[in-house]
């Protein structure tokens, strides 16, 4: 299938896309949202409720503007490049998670998007209102995996 065939069913069939859909086909992430689907070999993630996804879409939004110096982005950028993508979406959860548990390390894993976004709204009131200069240090400092070298690969 080529892409462009590709990306037309892909938007037919995923009205309701998932804003965390690169992290949770990378297994960095898991949603009690998310409903993972298959076009012609390839994977792409759905979300299971309209109000699930405003509030992913929303702090997308929010962090991006508030990550702009980390990420070296203008305004205009429309679409982030997939690694700068990824320490967004990456970065800005593990930095949410270290907000609610300054205590913690980290996490490695995000066990539920859903569920970390409504105890941030219930524990800082709104979206709006999480401590960014404390969740940019994670976006800044997150780097993706490394490939691993398939033991058939040359060496």
């Amino acid at each position: 299938m080529d892409s462009d065939a590709f990306r037309r069913t892909y938007r037919a069939i995923n009205e309701r896309y998932c804003a965390f859909e690169k992290g949770i086909l990378t297994n960095q992430c898991s949603c009690s949202e998310a409903e993972k689907f298959c076009i012609a070999e390839r994977e792409g993630v759905h979300c299971g409720s309209d109000e699930a996804q405003e509030t992913c879409v929303a702090l997308l939004d929010l962090l991006r503007r508030q990550a702009r110096f980390a990420l070296k982005t203008s305004e205009q950028q429309r679409t982030l490049p997939y690694a700068k993508a990824m320490r967004l979406q990456i970065g800005g959860l593990r930095g949410i998670a270290v907000a609610l548990d300054p205590e913690a390390p980290a996490p490695a894993e995000i066990a539920d998007v859903r569920e970390l976004l409504l105890a941030a709204i219930a524990r800082f009131g709104a979206l709006e209102h999480l401590p960014f200069p404390q969740i940019m240090q994670q976006i800044a400092a997150y780097r993706a995996r490394r490939r691993r070298r398939g033991s058939d690969a040359p060496k």
